[in-house]
C-alpha cells in the first residue's frame, strides 16, 4: 500500500509531465512531438513517462482529460448559488476567463486542439464527457433564461456558437496587461451580441 507521500509524488510526477507535455505539443504538434521529447522536457528517464502513459497520443488525452476536468471543478460552486440563468452564465463565463489568464497555454490548447488534430482514432477521450457537461450547462442556461426573457428567443445552438467564438476571442486576444474578464465586460458582450427583450 502507497504512503500518502507516495500518493502526492506520484501526483506531482503526473502533473510535471502533462505540463511538459503541452509544451512540446504546443511546440512540434502532436506528430512532431515524441516520448523522447516529452520525458526530456519533463526531466524524466523515459522508464518513468512509460509508467504514466503508454504512448504520446495517451499523453495528450491526459491533458484533454485533466484539463476540463479541472474546468468544471472550477465551477462547481458557481452552478450551486442558483442565481438567475443569465447571471449564472455570465459567472461562468468570467471563472473560464479567469482560469484561462491563469493558465493561458492549457486554455488555448483545450479550445483550439481538437480543431487542428484528428482525435477520431482515439479510444477512451473521458475529456470529451467533461466538455459535454460544460457545453450541456451552457446551453440549459441558455435555454431557461430564454424562458424567463433573459434571454431572446434565438437558437440556442447559433446563440452558443457566436457567443463561444465572441469569448475564445476576448479571453485569448483581449488585453493581456489587465489580466482578467470582469462581468460588466461579459455582460456588455453579450449585449452587443443579444439584447434582452
Amino acid at each position: 500500500m502507497l504512503s500518502e507521500r507516495q500518493i502526492e509524488e506520484r501526483k506531482i510526477r503526473k502533473e510535471r509531465i502533462l505540463s511538459s507535455a503541452l509544451d512540446v505539443f504546443k511546440a512540434n504538434g502532436l506528430d512532431g512531438a515524441t516520448m523522447d521529447s516529452i520525458a526530456e522536457k519533463a526531466g524524466f528517464g523515459k522508464a518513468t513517462l512509460y509508467y504514466y502513459f503508454s504512448s504520446k497520443e495517451e499523453v495528450f488525452l491526459g491533458i484533454m482529460e485533466d484539463g476540463w476536468k479541472t474546468l468544471i471543478e472550477s465551477l462547481e460552486i458557481i452552478i450551486q448559488e442558483e442565481q438567475s440563468p443569465r447571471k449564472t452564465f455570465i459567472k461562468i463565463l468570467v471563472q473560464i476567463a479567469h482560469n484561462a489568464k491563469l493558465r493561458p497555454n492549457l486554455y488555448e490548447f483545450l479550445f483550439q486542439a481538437p480543431k487542428v488534430i484528428n482525435l477520431t482514432d482515439f479510444n477512451d477521450q473521458n475529456w470529451k464527457k467533461y466538455q459535454g457537461q460544460l457545453y450541456s450547462i451552457l446551453r440549459g442556461l441558455l435555454e431557461d433564461g430564454i424562458k424567463l426573457k433573459e434571454f431572446p428567443k434565438l437558437n440556442t445552438d447559433l446563440m452558443f456558437k457566436a457567443i463561444g467564438g465572441l469569448f475564445t476571442g476576448l479571453i485569448f486576444f483581449g488585453d493581456d496587461k489587465k489580466g482578467s474578464v470582469s462581468e460588466d465586460e461579459v455582460e456588455a458582450l453579450l449585449n452587443n451580441l443579444i439584447s434582452k427583450q
